[in-house]
């Protein structure tokens, strides 16, 4: 035939052109730019080296195993607390208290008794003496009364529910420090006061004028003061004695020149240094046996440190050197356990 003709069969499949000579494969992104590009031949040597196994646990696990050593090393410190019973962090600066109270402990030891052997120290510690001010009695009978009053309860008290009493000593002149029901509502305010020592929820408080409390919170001369408390050095202090009296009470020591006068570290707050004497005693009727330092220079000193004498670590080392290190840090008066709650 001519070349117009039909073309004669071949039995043969009419030959591809050159470009689609490849073998089909799918593609991955069938919209893409450059979905017609020819992938590179997967035989080809690879132009990397293999994997080691950290890559691969990595590319397997992601983020996990970067995360992974952190949250052992982090159990391990746990557990290490746990076991040991210490700890990393830093008592925050709301909650100075930085040891442990043995709650509802008796025992028989009088806490802020003058320490033995210090019997010239008042004049080493001018910061101690008693400020000027208004009069006081000196002596009373030893005897106390009971002030009429309840309250109910303040704080939670997950550890323990603390009764107390307030009580003024006989042969006081009330006139002096305004009668027994103000020295009896400062120590209500203080002890309901959420700077005070129910900011922490095991300790919880009920005054009570009849029965037997855990403690009695009393208002004493100084004369009585010294045999309760103890004068071994010649400053006026208060303490917590927890088996004074004919009847062995535990009994907080308030004394009435203190109350009236207040102490130097205060510079003339009488108010504040009332509460400091509430909680600083009371801290002791409760549990916390043992005096603080100053941590920070002019940071607030910690309620326990013994700030009627001064609030510097230097001196309170002097007559308390088993819980205080001369170190020059002098703190600011302070009377609250929690002063930023």
């Amino acid at each position: 035939m001519t070349s117009d003709g039909p073309v004669r069969g071949t039995g043969r499949a009419p030959a591809l052109h050159d470009q689609w000579r490849e073998p089909l494969r799918a593609l991955r992104d069938p919209i893409a730019r450059d979905a017609g590009r020819v992938r590179a031949d997967r035989d080809r040597p690879r132009q990397w080296r293999k994997q080691t196994w950290l890559g691969r646990f990595i590319s397997t696990y992601g983020w996990r195993a970067y995360a992974l050593p952190v949250l052992v090393a982090l159990t391990s410190v746990v557990l290490y607390q746990t076991v040991t019973g210490t700890s990393t962090t830093k008592p925050a600066a709301s909650q100075p208290i930085q040891g442990p109270p043995v709650i509802g402990a008796v025992g028989t030891s009088i806490l802020d008794a003058p320490p033995r052997g210090l019997a010239t120290f008042d004049a080493n510690l001018p910061a101690g003496t008693l400020p000027d001010g208004g009069p006081f009695t000196e002596a009373g009978d030893k005897t106390w009364h009971v002030v009429p009053g309840t309250t109910p309860q303040v704080g939670r008290g997950t550890a323990k529910v603390f009764h107390y009493t307030v009580e003024v000593e006989n042969g006081l002149d009330p006139s002096m420090f305004g009668g027994d029901n103000a020295f009896a509502s400062m120590v209500d305010q203080t002890l309901a006061n959420p700077k005070g020592w129910t900011h922490n929820p095991q300790f919880a408080f009920v005054r009570i004028d009849d029965g037997k409390p855990d403690f009695r919170i009393s208002l004493v001369s100084p004369v009585t003061v010294r045999e309760g408390c103890g004068y071994e050095f010649r400053l006026e202090t208060s303490c917590y004695n927890p088996v004074f009296g004919p009847d062995k009470q535990a009994r907080v020591i308030i004394n009435e020149a203190r109350w009236v006068r207040g102490a130097m570290p205060f510079q003339g707050d009488v108010g504040s240094y009332r509460q400091y004497a509430i909680n600083h005693e009371v801290g002791h009727a409760i549990g916390y046996v043992r005096h603080e330092p100053c941590d920070q220079q002019d940071g607030l000193a910690p309620v326990m440190m013994q700030q009627t004498f001064s609030t510097s670590n230097d001196d309170a080392a002097k007559f308390d050197p088993a819980d205080v290190k001369a170190d020059g840090k002098t703190c600011r008066f302070n009377p609250w356990p929690y002063p930023i709650a």
